[in-house]
């Protein structure tokens, strides 16, 4: 049992909570919680760490998939010191990053496989090249870590095939991301791009039409048909989206408001859009 402050492992869980660059280094993030571990894939699972106080009970609920995978039991005080939430659980869990590429967004067939060119790994490849109604999420220097998590819950409520962020997007491996999304960061496929518009530009070669959330957008957003290939395009929280970004877009669409209202919060718009299209698509 894990009883020192001062324990190696208890130092290298504070700095994976506190630092995206060990996070990344380590190839590892940190879940926290009773559904975050029962969600999360047991091939996936590094580690998990129970509070003395909550080990009784865990193993009685979740012995199966604890036996599993390597696990180690840490006094209460010091289980506190390393997690990141006011009222823990008493289980903690370092999951292997996810490493997608934007071709798995884009093509492929569900559950398949092909080899990655540069490495010579079989990877598991996302959605269906033969799927007509698409659906993804494009987020430019979004920088709330629960606007992005409630993002990607929404994304795996309508189905979307995919999340595409800016390199400035705040991380998504951040702790307060992993807590929004409520375990749909293991199910909805991601990818970063340097180049937004370059990526853009790649979707629209794929015949996805491209919508960009605009307050001065042509149409209001029920005036277009989305139940083709589509992608929305979202904008930081304070600034929007850049002039140079929004210009890639195939159209420009606003969301209507009344009263003294100037915008909606980015993932509240995103949830409007996303779900606009899911309408549409469920109705045929």
């Amino acid at each position: 049992m894990i009883t020192s402050f001062s324990n190696k492992s208890v130092r290298e869980v504070i700095q994976l909570t506190q630092k995206s660059k060990v996070r990344n280094r380590q190839d590892v993030f940190i879940v926290e919680g009773t559904k975050m571990f029962a969600e999360a894939p047991a091939e996936r699972i590094e580690r998990v760490y129970l509070a003395q106080r909550a080990e009784k009970e865990l193993r009685e609920t979740y012995g199966e998939k604890l036996n599993r995978v390597p696990c180690e039991i840490v006094a209460d005080d010091v289980f506190d010191k390393m997690s990141d939430t006011k009222t823990p659980q008493g289980i903690l869990t370092l999951v292997r990053q996810y490493h997608y590429r934007l071709e798995e967004l884009l093509a492929g067939k569900p559950g398949g496989t092909c080899v990655d060119k540069r490495t010579g790994r079989a990877v598991s490849i996302i959605g269906d090249v033969h799927k007509k109604n698409r659906l993804y999420l494009i987020v430019e220097d979004i920088q709330d870590p629960g606007n992005l998590g409630t993002m990607f819950r929404t994304g795996e409520a309508v189905g979307a095939d995919g999340i595409i962020m800016s390199s400035h997007t705040v991380d998504v491996y951040n702790p307060k991301t992993i807590r929004s999304t409520m375990g749909s960061i293991y199910r909805v496929p991601f990818v970063y791009t340097e180049d937004i518009c370059g990526t853009i530009h790649i979707l629209q070669k794929n015949n996805i039409c491209i919508y960009a959330a605009d307050l001065h957008g042509e149409k209001e957003y029920d005036a277009y048909d989305y139940r083709g290939a589509s992608a929305f395009l979202i904008g930081n929280e304070g600034n929007g989206l850049r002039k140079e970004t929004a210009a890639c877009a195939d159209k420009r669409i606003s969301i209507p408001m009344e009263g003294s209202v100037e915008s909606l919060n980015a993932a509240v718009a995103s949830t409007v859009l996303l779900y606009e299209a899911y309408r549409q698509k469920r109705n045929g």
